[in-house]
């Protein structure tokens, strides 16, 4: 594709050298670029763009991208690789990425869900739904991209990079989807990840502390406005009623139309008469004028939101009642509420709770319905919200029977310090816990801690079948663990009956 059409809808542009050049892949990892390339530096957290045109230069790049305020002259860049100088070097990867892949966005219906907590359920829940009116769908967010009940390949981060979103939605057009739903984060909102996409709706779950940190939202405003930059690319849009600030985002933003859905407040789309069990939620709602009811097989309170989210989308892409009903009774999602098989038959439930009203959610939820105890297993990634940390300790000291603090994804930190701020918060109740910095000796001490009539909760890692740990990812599935320790448990038990 030439230059000239890659940049077109970008303002603020200084070039210096050619423009007339046919250039072969984009991007702002140097590393994928190829020979007739263009490289867009960017200013990251950790690392400077710039830092690595001449790699880009040297794999291939033809032209060079850089913000208004860089010391060009400083830079070395040969004659001959064409320099374009814009205000936004973020924008202009998101603008460049659509026009390089023929704007796909346009080519389907796209479906944004953002809120602090709810957004992958949602996402299956309506992936399901409009699977079930025969549409076929593409599916973006933080378990993995589908197209259909294809696994394209498991997620990095919740929403891609633009250049990589766009050249997924371009694979999508090939593969004839004609609806794609996705998860749109705070992060990917605020540093212009999905900025070009054409939204056709947008949902906002819900919204409470999660993601304040040096690295991703400074407070709670720049978190709530990053939301919001949803909706202004959006032509309808969902709000959460019962939820404060879904509410007050419902208000505030220029969707031109907006449907409000919930329990307890004044709504479009209300859930009535709700029941809730050990292993469904049903309720009645209002679909195509009259009141139905429905179940979905995900139990907890959390599950009649997001079900009502789903069905607002489904109402307006006119799908009916039956369809809807089959498809919520049917759809499952992997690392939310999921029950692990194993042979001693415990109740053993993997959930991707990761912030304090999620994790007090859960825990409330299991708590309703279970006659032993409620032992939690939890901790908090590193290089994210230090706030939270006590927060969730002192929730699953209060609602939790028994607690074992330990780690999650470390990253960069010390995982030792995470316990002890975590174990600050819980100190505050009289619940009881253990802190034991090994995920897999944590759950092992769980299980041996269980009975029959008791849940164990491994909250925080959902479906994520790794630990991050100092930048390297290790395999750490929580379904395999689980049943790898029974094991060891069991062997552990036969050589002490043999030594008596």
């Amino acid at each position: 594709m030439n230059l000239k059409e890659i940049l077109v809808g970008l303002e603020g542009i200084k070039a210096k050298g050619n423009i007339d050049v046919e250039i072969t892949n984009v991007d702002s990892d140097s590393r994928n670029i190829k020979e007739n390339g263009l490289f867009i530096a960017i200013r990251g957290f950790e690392v400077d763009g710039c830092d690595y045109i001449e790699s880009a230069i040297n794999n291939g790049a033809i032209a060079v991208m850089v913000d208004e305020n860089t010391k060009v002259k400083e830079l070395n860049i040969p004659e001959n690789v064409t320099i374009l100088m814009v205000p936004d070097t973020r924008i202009a990867l998101s603008v460049c990425a659509c026009n390089f892949y023929d704007n796909p966005s346009k080519k389907f219906k796209l479906i944004g869900v953002t809120g602090t907590k709810g957004k992958t359920t949602t996402t299956f829940m309506i992936k399901k739904i409009l699977e079930k009116a025969g549409h076929k769908v593409g599916l973006i967010g933080t378990i993995a991209i589908y197209i259909g009940e294809k696994k394209l390949k498991d997620s990095i981060r919740t929403t891609p990079e633009s250049i990589e979103l766009q050249k997924i939605f371009a694979e999508m057009v090939e593969q004839n989807v004609d609806v794609v739903v996705m998860e749109v984060s705070s992060q990917s909102l605020k540093l212009n990840r999905v900025y070009g996409c054409d939204f056709d709706m947008g949902i906002f779950t819900n919204f409470s502390h999660e993601h304040i940190s040096e690295k991703e939202h400074p407070d709670m405003e720049d978190y709530f406005n990053s939301k919001l930059k949803l909706f202004d690319m959006c032509k309808v849009g969902f709000f959460n009623a019962d939820d404060i600030y879904s509410a007050k985002a419902g208000r505030m933003v220029k969707t031109p139309e907006v449907t409000t859905y919930g329990i307890d407040n004044f709504c479009h789309v209300l859930a009535k008469d709700i029941t809730i069990t050990n292993s469904y939620v049903d309720f009645k709602v209002k679909i195509e004028n009259r009141n139905e009811r429905v179940k979905t097989c995900i139990p907890g309170r959390f599950s009649v939101y997001n079900s009502l989210a789903a069905i607002c989308v489904a109402k307006k892409m006119g799908i009916g009642e039956e369809q809807i009903k089959e498809a919520l009774v049917e759809v499952r999602v992997p690392g939310r509420s999921e029950l692990v098989d194993n042979k001693l038959g415990f109740t053993i439930m993997i959930d991707y709770a990761h912030t304090p009203e999620s994790l007090e959610s859960i825990l409330r939820a299991v708590k309703s319905y279970t006659k032993g105890r409620v032992i939690c297993v939890f901790g908090c990634g590193g290089d994210r919200d230090k706030i939270k940390r006590p927060l969730m300790g002192e929730v699953s000291g209060r609602v939790a029977t028994n607690t074992f603090i330990t780690s999650d994804n470390p990253r960069t930190e010390d995982p030792e310090e995470i316990v002890k701020e975590i174990e600050v918060g819980i100190k505050k109740t009289t619940g009881q816990y253990t802190c034991i910095v090994d995920r897999r000796e944590a759950i092992k001490a769980a299980i041996k801690m269980a009975g029959r009539n008791d849940i164990i909760v491994l909250a925080g890692k959902g479906h994520e079948p790794y630990q991050e740990i100092n930048h390297e990812t290790f395999p750490f599935d929580e379904r395999i663990i689980v049943n790898e320790v029974i094991d060891e448990l069991e062997e552990e038990t036969a050589k002490k009956k043999k030594k008596k």
